[in-house]
């Protein structure tokens, strides 16, 4: 375990975004159905390579396809392997294993796929998913549909899938649909939820990765907090949900401005406000953060599902602020946030990589800096995290490793 030390700074430059872990996972497993071209730029995390890997045991006809802690890859090809025919064994480790499945394996064996399971990892699959509808809940997690919209057009017949509540994270379903268009396959939404044509061939293509919305966030709000940071390689026109960060830094009050592929944030009075987050879940951390340096009162809803994240990040946020002296609340589905003086504090990281970057934000700015364990866990999704933070004048050093 690592432990890294945040020290006070005030952050000032500009840095150029990683490639989106979102549309890449997307568009490696197209490439694959494509039978070729290639994706880039793709960063050497370990989500990234869980997908490389995946599809590899795929290509290869492994027995076993080992998903490491990445939710999208397993969930993306569960439904991908059943319409290969694969017989083949997900495992994971972390908090992987233990991530809801259910939707699956109530659904698969519906469609002629074979499903043996404890209700989680391990998971054998054996079988040929058949066409047809597909009814599933559109508030437990966007990436049983993603999964199933990259699966359905391989399928002999047509298919549907229908939403039995109300969609939530819609903006990843709406990147997954413009990632499949790049590749030639037709999704077409309905009211009931979407249809898929059966017998689709995925073209082949040289696919450029967007930069990453959701790493964005915690740069953005370093520089509002109290900071003069900007953030290249973005695209103001992209599909990827969290691209809201703009729109909930203005709600704060934050001086933010936008020119061509960088977006700049500067240091702002900023001001309680209320988020819906059903749509921008793995922006609550950051939201979290710039809430404690808020004036006023923050009201953080519609996150429930990040109880099946790495950590259970609603409590993760909730007792990390509490260590350093934030008044907040738990909520369901978020938690409510009173800004003022953060101490500094020994801090948890949860072996959560989002945990991690959002509280080495605020440790810049809180009375004396922290420290937080399990700071390896960046390399899940941005492995450079902490040298991007330290070349815009960020002080984080990585005090013990055993």
């Amino acid at each position: 375990m690592s432990i890294v030390k945040v020290e006070n700074s005030i952050p000032r430059g500009a840095v150029r975004l990683p490639a989106s872990k979102s549309a890449a996972h997307r568009a490696l497993i197209c490439s694959f159905l494509s039978g070729g071209g290639s994706v880039h730029p793709i960063i050497d995390s370990d989500d990234m390579r869980a997908t490389q890997q995946a599809i590899k045991a795929l290509r290869e006809n492994e027995d076993i396809c080992d998903c490491i802690e990445s939710g999208s890859t397993l969930r993306f090809m569960i439904p991908v392997a059943a319409a290969l025919g694969k017989t083949v064994t997900f495992v994971g480790s972390g908090k992987l294993p233990e991530r809801p499945l259910g939707d699956y394996l109530r659904l698969l064996p519906e469609h002629g796929v074979t499903c043996e399971s404890g209700g989680g990892l391990p998971l054998k699959i054996s079988g040929q998913l058949k066409s047809g509808t597909f009814e599933i809940a559109g508030d437990v997690s966007s990436q049983y549909i993603t999964g199933l919209m990259l699966a359905l057009p391989l399928l002999d017949g047509d298919s549907e899938i229908v939403l039995t509540t109300e969609l939530q994270s819609k903006p990843y379903i709406d990147l997954t649909r413009a990632v499949l268009t790049s590749y030639g396959i037709d999704i077409a939404e309905t009211e009931k939820g979407y249809y898929i044509k059966g017998n689709q061939q995925y073209k082949t293509l040289d696919f450029t990765v967007e930069g990453d919305w959701s790493q964005a966030a915690f740069f953005l709000a370093a520089g509002a907090i109290g900071g003069n940071v900007a953030v290249r390689g973005l695209d103001v026109d992209s599909t990827q949900g969290d691209k809201e960060i703009v729109n909930v830094l203005h709600k704060f009050g934050a001086r933010i401005t936008v020119n061509g592929d960088e977006i700049r944030a500067e240091k702002s009075t900023l001001k309680g406000t209320e988020i819906n987050a059903s749509d921008i879940p793995d922006m609550v951390p950051s939201i979290a953060v710039l809430a404690a340096f808020a004036s006023g009162t923050t009201v953080i809803s519609g996150a429930e599902r990040l109880r099946y994240k790495e950590s259970d990040r609603i409590e993760s946020v909730v007792s990390n602020l509490r260590r350093l002296n934030v008044s907040v609340s738990e909520t369901p589905d978020g938690m409510i946030i009173k800004g003022g003086e953060v101490k500094g504090a020994a801090l948890c990281g949860y072996n959560d990589h989002r945990i991690v970057m959002a509280f080495t934000v605020l440790g810049m700015f809180s009375e004396g800096g922290v420290t937080i364990t399990d700071c390896e866990s960046i390399n899940k999704s941005y492995p450079a995290f902490f040298d991007d933070v330290i070349s815009l004048g960020g002080k984080v050093n990585v005090i013990s490793n055993r």
